[in-house]
């Protein structure tokens, strides 16, 4: 594990769920006598649980068609790939499916068979055409209180995010009623101007989904919604880290200005996670993987097949730190998701934890100091 910057040789002693306190390399029988299991890690690095904070399907399922087997899907996958936690994700779509992808997620919470469902992400339909992506035009429309009001009626305290464009009709008066009732305001698919997004932020928005993706580019007489996250201290960023969404260089760029405190790793993962190559349907698109890499017919990406395990190997081989690659993959999502008691190594947290090899691949995935593969 990391401790104080450097690579430390440590034992972890878990009670009841949660880190008891962190012990020498070798405890001593004193310390250890009263241990119901003792795990030998190898060497291996251990790191907290990874949360992924946007993820559609793995594993051939998608999220949003309505049924519990897709949700337990995903968290298998989630498991098997290192992450604890993870934000269900929609995709724009109409009022009945999002209502029906909803309650299978209720259905399942506190039933997870691999990582936990910490909530949901509304990714749409609040979203401008204009930088659809792979968002389906049928279903983007302007913010509609009335019908968030139906949608938090059946999610209660399960909705924690939703990703919306501010500058259309009413997208300020939807910033106040997210923010009135604790969820995180992000912001893509959108073609706010500077002057709008920062606006935005005024009122309340603290995130970008997939930054740089689905927005204006940068340029130097229109700055932009890019340009205006990135100088204000409170605003974080996601970052799809696959090698494809993102130049290497600008991942460097977004890490230099945000830091790893603002700055999460994610997938934006489709149910093409996990399997490969081949023919999907996805937010009423046909998406074709080719050498892991989805598009529409058009071309445009749609979405990834990245894990976070290999998102994270490829922050550290694209030039950000161990440390602070861990950090934008656990503790950052864990501190804007305000959840106190998980994303770090610590004593008093959740057993949240993951082995993983000299490749990055996971050796074990700890559920509050529950072995995942041990409950196959």
């Amino acid at each position: 594990m990391i401790q104080n910057g450097a690579l430390t040789p440590a034992s972890v002693w878990i009670e009841d769920h949660k880190i008891k306190s962190i012990l020498p390399p070798n405890p001593g029988m004193e310390d250890v006598q009263n241990a119901d299991r003792i795990l030998d890690g190898q060497h291996h690095l251990l790191i907290p649980g990874m949360i992924d904070v946007h993820i559609h399907g793995a594993k051939n399922h998608d999220m949003m068609d309505g049924t519990t087997t897709s949700i337990q899907a995903v968290s298998k996958a989630c498991a098997e790939t290192g992450c604890t936690g993870f934000l269900a994700t929609s995709v724009s779509s109409s009022l009945d499916d999002l209502l029906a992808m909803i309650r299978s997620v209720k259905k399942v919470v506190g039933r997870e068979e691999g990582a936990k469902i910490i909530g949901i992400h509304l990714e749409g339909p609040y979203l401008n055409v204009a930088r659809k992506g792979m968002q389906n035009p049928k279903y983007l429309r302007h913010p509609d209180l009335h019908e968030m009001e139906l949608i938090f009626r059946e999610a209660g305290d399960l909705i924690k995010m939703v990703t919306i464009a501010p500058e259309l009709p009413g997208g300020i008066e939807l910033i106040h009623d997210l923010t009135r009732r604790n969820v995180v305001v992000a912001i893509a698919h959108s073609d706010a101007t500077y002057e709008e997004a920062q606006l935005a932020f005024h009122e309340g928005a603290t995130h970008i989904t997939h930054c740089f993706n689905a927005m204006p580019s940068i340029h130097h007489r229109s700055p932009g919604l890019v340009t205006a996250a990135l100088e204000n201290d409170q605003v974080s960023v996601q970052a799809i880290v696959d090698g494809v969404h993102l130049h290497p260089g600008i991942i460097r760029l977004m890490h230099k200005i945000k830091g790893p405190n603002r700055m999460v790793l994610t997938t934006d993962a489709l149910q093409a996670m996990g399997v490969g190559d081949g023919e999907y349907l996805f937010g009423g698109h046909h998406v074709a993987v080719k050498d892991g890499i989805a598009r529409l017919q058009d071309g445009t990406l749609a979405s990834s097949t990245v894990t976070m395990n290999r998102s994270l190997k490829l922050s550290t081989t694209f030039g950000i730190s161990l440390e602070d690659s861990i950090m934008m993959s656990s503790t950052t999502p864990a501190s804007i998701l305000q959840l106190n008691q998980t994303g770090r190594i610590e004593a008093g947290y959740d057993a949240d934890l993951v082995l993983l090899d000299e490749n990055f691949e996971v050796v074990e995935t700890f559920i509050k100091g529950v072995p995942y593969y041990a409950s196959l």
